[in-house]
C-alpha cells in the first residue's frame, strides 16, 4: 500500500537509545536531527545501528537533518555546511534521499541572502543529486523577519520564489509546516495547494492562534497571540493537509515536530505525541481497508 507514513523528529545523536523506546507506539518513519553539526558522531556506524534497529519493522528514516546557519559558519556554526555535506554522502546509507535544515542567512535582509545562499547551495545540489539526494529547507522564521535575523531565510512565500529562482534545481525544496506560517498569519491551505510541488517532507506541527488577542491587542503588543501545538491540539484541518497531499502524489511522511506544545510537554510529552500520531492516521483515513475483488 503506497501511504503516507507518520512519524516523528528524534535528536540523530541520541537515536539508538531512544528509538526502540517509541517504537512501539507505532511511528512509521523517523527524521534524525542535529543541532548545528553533527559532531563527532560515526555517522556510518549510526546507520548501522538505526538500521539493525528497525530492521524487518515497516519504518523508514524519512531525512537527516542539521540545523544551523552554513550562510556565516559563525561561531559554533562553523561545522554547519561540513554537517550538510556529510549527511548529503552518508544518506545513502541510512535509506533516505532527503537531506533537511535551514538555509542559513546572512547579516541584513533576506534579499542579501540570497547570492550566498546561490553560491552555498548551488554546490550542495549538485553534490546531492550525484548522491540522488534531495535538499529541503524547513519553513522557520526562527524570530527573524525579512530585514533581520541570523538563521533562515525560507520562512516566507517570496523568500522561496528568490531561492528557487537563484537555484533552479529538482532536487531542492520544502520541508514544510503549517505552524511557522500560521505564527506570521498566513492561511497555510492554499499555500500547500500552491506549493506541493517543491513540498519534500512535511513537519507535523501545528498552531492555536488566539484572534481575540490579535484584535484587541494586535501582533506587537505584550499577550502572545500564537503557540505552537502537536497536531491535534491547533487550529489546523490535517485532513484536508492530507487530501490536499493525495490529490497531487505526495510520497513523503508527516513527521512530528514535538517539544513545542505549551500543555503537552515535560512528563506528557510523549502522550502528546502518541495522540498527533494516532490523530494523524485517522486524519488520513484510518486503516487501509483493502476492496472487495
Amino acid at each position: 500500500m503506497s501511504q503516507i507514513r507518520i512519524g516523528t523528529l528524534v535528536n540523530g545523536g541520541d537515536a539508538v537509545r531512544i528509538l526502540p523506546q517509541i517504537i512501539p507506539h507505532g511511528f512509521e518513519s523517523f527524521s534524525l536531527t542535529f543541532w548545528q553539526t553533527t559532531g563527532s558522531v560515526d555517522l556510518s556506524e549510526l546507520a548501522k545501528q538505526v538500521k539493525e534497529i528497525i530492521a524487518e519493522k515497516d519504518i523508514i528514516i524519512s531525512s537527516l537533518s542539521v540545523f544551523g546557519n552554513p550562510l556565516t559558519g559563525e561561531g559554533n556554526n562553523a561545522d554547519t555546511l561540513k554537517s550538510w555535506e556529510r549527511l548529503i554522502d552518508i544518506a545513502p546509507e541510512f535509506g533516505t534521499d532527503l537531506v533537511t535544515g535551514f538555509t542559513g542567512r546572512m547579516p541584513g535582509s533576506i534579499d542579501q541572502s540570497i547570492p550566498r545562499f546561490a553560491e552555498v547551495f548551488g554546490e550542495l545540489t549538485d553534490r546531492a543529486k550525484d548522491k540522488g539526494v534531495k535538499i529541503a529547507f524547513e519553513n522557520c522564521d526562527m524570530g527573524g523577519s525579512w530585514e533581520t535575523g541570523d538563521w533562515n531565510i525560507a520562512h516566507n512565500p517570496q523568500a522561496w520564489e528568490m531561492m528557487f529562482n537563484a537555484v533552479p534545481k529538482e532536487n531542492i525544496g520544502l520541508q514544510w509546516e503549517p505552524c511557522h506560517q500560521m505564527v506570521s498569519l498566513i492561511d497555510p491551505i492554499p499555500q500547500l495547494r500552491k506549493w506541493i510541488g517543491k513540498i519534500f517532507n512535511v513537519h507535523g506541527k501545528d498552531a492555536t492562534i488566539a484572534w481575540d488577542i490579535v484584535k484587541e491587542y494586535g501582533i506587537h503588543g505584550p499577550k502572545q497571540f500564537v503557540w505552537h501545538r502537536t497536531p491535534g491540539f491547533g487550529d489546523t484541518n490535517w485532513t484536508d493537509i492530507i487530501s490536499i497531499l493525495r490529490q497531487h502524489g505526495y510520497k513523503g511522511s508527516i513527521d512530528i515536530e514535538g517539544f513545542h506544545d505549551p500543555v503537552y510537554s515535560g512528563d506528557l510529552e510523549m502522550t502528546g505525541q502518541v495522540h498527533g500520531l494516532n490523530y494523524l492516521k485517522q486524519c488520513r483515513g484510518g486503516d487501509f481497508v483493502p476492496n472487495p475483488v
